[in-house]
């Protein structure tokens, strides 16, 4: 009868073999970490405290079991505050205009954490930030601002003066909670119906008293330049009965000096045809040589007849 083999033995030296890979596995998980794109990594030690220096996107080796690595999204992220808020925003923000007139704001911020103060970031705020210390900002620092201006100028002209100083303010406060806002987006501004009407009418009305000045100013404008015109005929009228007085004058004068220039325009205006002369005696007179001609012309001799 055949005898059973002998029971498998387990070696010891296999055992401390196989323990040895797993710790050694171990400490190689533990000490490797990797950081993906538009993340930073902050380390805390369980001896330091979290480390200043955080880590970038890339292959990190820390102490294993001492190190401990939280991860923070370094990339643009937006929050909204809206009426009809998706998962995880929240509702719109409700203000009061400087006349006290109940104002609904809707607002969406775009932002980044500082890679750089990402420590101090999950030091003082930790990863709950957004919740904490983002949203509520956005609030008060929306109301303090809507609280500045008209309801009637943040619905028409003052938008964006409304962006700019809320804009200006969370820098600040973004700033001191190491944060970069990038913009600040109103997306919707409501005011109660009544009173919407009501500055859409005084607007309306507005507009058609600009209208109308803008009429009168035409009207003045095609006055004066009538006026101007009128003006301008009348110095040229009496710029040319000037120059003509002054003529007359020049020409009479001349005439009284030069006698001689009388009988010299009353020859050139006398038809070719007639034959006129004018002596040049002291008798100023013109002596028709047409006439003179027919007194002085010899008379025929008569035919003799046919006898």
């Amino acid at each position: 009868m055949a005898r059973p083999p002998p029971p498998a033995r387990f070696s010891p030296r296999l055992g401390w073999t196989i323990g040895g890979v797993v710790v050694a596995g171990l400490i190689v998980a533990q000490s490797v970490t990797v950081i993906p794109a538009g993340y930073v990594g902050v380390v805390f030690s369980s001896f330091t405290g979290v480390k200043p220096n955080p880590l970038q996107e890339g292959l990190h080796f820390v102490m294993p079991f001492v190190d401990h690595v939280t991860t923070y999204d370094a990339r643009l992220q937006e929050v909204t505050l809206s009426q009809t808020a998706a998962q995880g925003d929240e509702g719109s923000i409700s203000a009061r205009s400087k006349e006290g007139l109940d104002i609904t704001a809707e607002v969406t911020v775009q932002f980044r954490i500082d890679r750089a103060k990402a420590a101090i970031l999950h030091k003082e705020l930790g990863r709950n930030y957004i919740n904490t210390a983002l949203r509520p900002q956005v609030r008060a620092k929306v109301r303090d601002a809507i609280g500045q201006f008209g309801a009637a100028d943040l619905i028409s002209n003052q938008r964006a003066q409304l962006e700019g100083t809320i804009t200006t303010e969370l820098n600040k406060s973004f700033s001191r909670n190491n944060l970069i806002l990038d913009a600040i987006l109103l997306r919707e501004l409501k005011i109660p119906e009544s009173v919407a009407k009501a500055i859409e009418e005084k607007q309306t009305a507005e507009q058609q008293v600009a209208v109308e000045r803008n009429r009168l100013q035409q009207a003045e404008i095609s006055a004066q330049r009538d006026v101007v015109k009128a003006e301008g005929e009348a110095k040229a009228a009496i710029a040319t009965a000037r120059g003509q007085a002054e003529a007359l004058s020049l020409r009479g004068k001349s005439l009284k000096e030069n006698p001689q220039l009388i009988q010299l325009t009353v020859a050139e205006r006398l038809a070719p045809g007639i034959q006129t002369i004018m002596l040049p005696s002291d008798g100023n007179f013109l002596l028709d040589l047409k006439s003179l001609g027919v007194q002085t012309q010899p008379k025929a001799a008569p035919t003799p007849s046919g006898n």
